[in-house]
C-alpha cells in the first residue's frame, strides 16, 4: 500500500503563488507516476499535472500549463506542485494520487489509473 500527505495549501491572492508537496510512503517504488488533481465545490475532480518517478517526464491540464510546474524528489519520495500567476478558478481541494503499479499509463490524465490518494489540501484564490 501506499500512504500519500498534502500538505501547503492556504489562502492566496490572485496572481500569488503557493507550492504544494505530497510525501509518499509504503511500497512507491513500484508506482510509476504521480498525479495532482483538483475538485472545486460542485465540479468533477479534475487532472492537473502528472510525473514519472523515472525520467521526471511530466503532462499537463491545458487550464494550467505554463503556470503549474510539477516536480518530484525521488529521496524523499516527495512530489512538488509549484503554482504560479493563481487565478480564482484554481480554488480547490488538491489531491496528490500515485498510478497502478505496474506499466506507466499514458496520458496519466485519467482519474481510472489512479488507485491511491491524499486527503485533499484546500487552495483558495481570492480576487
Amino acid at each position: 500500500q501506499v500512504q500519500l500527505v498534502e500538505s501547503g495549501g492556504g489562502l492566496v491572492q490572485a496572481g500569488g503563488s503557493l507550492r504544494l508537496s505530497c510525501a509518499a510512503s509504503g511500497r512507491t517504488f513500484s508506482r510509476p507516476a504521480m498525479g495532482w488533481f483538483r475538485q472545486a465545490p460542485g465540479k468533477e475532480r479534475e487532472f492537473v499535472a502528472a510525473i514519472r518517478w523515472t525520467g521526471g517526464s511530466s503532462y499537463y491540464a491545458d487550464s494550467v500549463q505554463g503556470r503549474f510546474t510539477i516536480s518530484r524528489d525521488n529521496a524523499k519520495n516527495t512530489v512538488y506542485l509549484q503554482m504560479n500567476s493563481l487565478k480564482s478558478e484554481d480554488t480547490a481541494v488538491y489531491y496528490c494520487a500515485a498510478q497502478r503499479s505496474g506499466y506507466y499509463y499514458y496520458p496519466p490524465d485519467s482519474r481510472a489509473v489512479y488507485d491511491a490518494w491524499g486527503q485533499g489540501t484546500q487552495v483558495t484564490v481570492s480576487s
